[in-house]
């Protein structure tokens, strides 16, 4: 393993065991602000909050030194020579990986959110929330170095909330449902690309229904590599279509002669707001936030992603150029199709307010990243629970029958999941804000504000004390987390539902399983 530098430890303390009961022994260090927004191999890792869990003790990676530092090190011994290898991403192909993640097809729900919050809010609301994005994924991130056994959010959750074993199982149910309404996002997305290009084709049967069980299909497919290296790569690819796809999309709205559905004298000339339309309801500004802020988020990810990065404590680098990406490229192509198409043209997803043939061919370069996400998000789900069904056995670092049978069958079950999801809730902006409502308000807001607090107490009881200033700003800065995500799960979920239910008796959804193109 010569590539592996042996400049884990000592991390800033002296060795030992790094449980609660000695941590007054420790000298530790603080990181300098530098290294904890652009990452660095200097960056000083703190003291953990819990111990580690019963089930790994036996294990001799935890055994002896369990400072994070040390784990760290011994995980990548143990995977040397094995056939799957599970830390061996770089910087670059998690800034990729991430980068993917966001640069995806619900950027395209931007220009209607603006035109619900005017654009000088919604660019605003853009603003906040990739600065939030930044900062919680920079706190999971110093969370995960401090405990490198955590590989998910479920993991980090039980630690955070007390150490009990049944907190652990509701995080785990909402953990996987949060995936399994992302992987509904695909499937509803792809039904409504093939119901898009075969507008004026006469499809037998149940059309709608069909192309999502085709989407669900091609899907799982997509999903069966077991390593985020491998993945990445198909993540890249994604990323290129998409933002080629962006660029499409906003010169056909620039080129045509006018949005579709344009009506002069009924509608009027394209125009856009800048400030809040006096048309917008509580729950349709709110609806709005939540659409924007689940697009830019991504935390729950950052757990997998830094659990399989061979130098993680460069983590903030990919965080940081995949954000600046973000912001800059959802500005720009949001503010720009909304002022192209104007305020009573612009639909959801900005597709349809495309004359037809730019339409087709802008919506076609979003398949690539309509099946990556999906993939992405059930490879997170097979994660969870295959590593916890064959823990330390030769099926999680060989290619054997049964590990490869149990991963796709896993899959499987949770795109078929997917597909009922898709069929409940059968409508773009809607399921993407009710997602953003009942899971983005824990893994966007309420566990990190936690998890920052936990690991400010625990680093004051040995002395790495910030400057007052600073700690007032940690302390005020994370409790308005957790309030938020409160506000996010009541007012949130009680305005998606509000929009739902309108959707359902304006007539714009015939109903669940319906057969009717969903096409835009």
């Amino acid at each position: 393993m010569a590539s592996v530098e042996r400049r884990w430890s000592p991390d800033g303390f002296s060795p030992g065991s790094s449980t609660s009961g000695d941590l007054e022994r420790k000298s530790y260090g603080i990181s300098s602000k530098k290294t904890f927004f652009f990452g660095g191999t200097d960056f000083i890792i703190g003291p953990r909050i819990a111990p580690i869990p019963e089930r790994l003790k036996n294990d001799e990676i935890y055994q002896g030194d369990d400072s994070g530092a040390a784990i760290l090190e011994k995980q990548l011994a143990s995977e040397e020579g094995q056939a799957i290898q599970y830390r061996t991403c770089s910087w670059q192909k998690t800034a990729a990986l991430l980068f993917s993640q966001f640069i995806a097809l619900p950027a395209m729900s931007f220009p209607f959110a603006y035109s619900q919050l005017g654009l000088g809010l919604g660019l605003a609301v853009t603003a906040v929330a990739a600065v939030v994005s930044f900062y919680t994924s920079l706190i999971i991130w110093e969370f995960c170095l401090r405990h490198p056994e955590a590989r998910d959010v479920c993991d980090i959750g039980q630690m955070i909330f007390g150490g009990k074993e049944w907190m652990w199982w509701v995080i785990a149910v909402v953990f996987v449902l949060n995936n399994i309404f992302a992987q509904g996002f695909s499937v509803l997305s792809g039904a409504q690309y093939l119901n898009t290009m075969t507008d004026n084709d006469i499809i037998g049967g149940c059309r709608t229904v069909e192309f999502a069980i085709i989407l669900t299909i091609a899907c799982w497919l997509a999903s069966l590599p077991r390593t985020f290296s491998l993945v990445s790569k198909l993540g890249t690819i994604s990323a290129l279509f998409t933002f080629a796809g962006y660029i499409v999309t906003v010169t056909f709205a620039a080129k045509q002669p006018s949005p579709a559905g344009y009506d002069p004298v009924g509608k009027g000339e394209p125009f856009l707001l800048i400030q809040l339309p006096a048309s917008t309801t509580f729950s349709q500004g709110l609806t709005a936030v939540l659409t924007i802020s689940v697009t830019i988020f991504g935390q729950i990810a950052v757990p997998s992603f830094v659990a399989e990065m061979r130098e993680p404590r460069e983590f903030p680098k990919s965080l940081l150029v995949s954000v600046v990406a973000e912001l800059v490229v959802f500005s720009v192509v949001g503010a720009t199709i909304y002022a192209f198409t104007g305020q009573q043209y612009i639909t959801s997803p900005a597709f349809g307010a495309l004359q037809s043939v730019y339409k087709k061919i802008s919506f076609t370069f979003m398949v690539p990243t309509i099946l990556f996400v999906g993939a992405l998000y059930a490879s997170f789900t097979a994660r969870f629970v295959f590593f916890r069904i064959f823990r330390d056995s030769k099926h999680t670092t060989g290619h054997t029958l049964v590990g490869w049978l149990s991963w796709s069958s896993i899959l499987l079950v949770s795109w078929i999941s997917a597909f009922l999801i898709a069929e409940v809730v059968p409508f773009f902006s809607a399921l993407l804000s009710l997602s953003g409502a009942l899971f983005m308000s824990w893994y966007g807001f309420i566990f990190w504000g936690v998890a920052c607090l936990r690991m400010r107490s625990v680093d004051r009881k040995v002395g790495r004390c910030n400057a007052p200033i600073y700690d007032f700003f940690l302390v005020t800065a994370n409790s308005g987390l957790i309030l938020a995500g409160i506000f996010c799960l009541t007012a949130g979920t009680y305005a998606s539902i509000d929009v739902i239910e309108e959707a359902f008796r304006d007539g714009q959804v015939q109903g669940v399983f319906s057969c009717k193109t969903n096409g835009i």
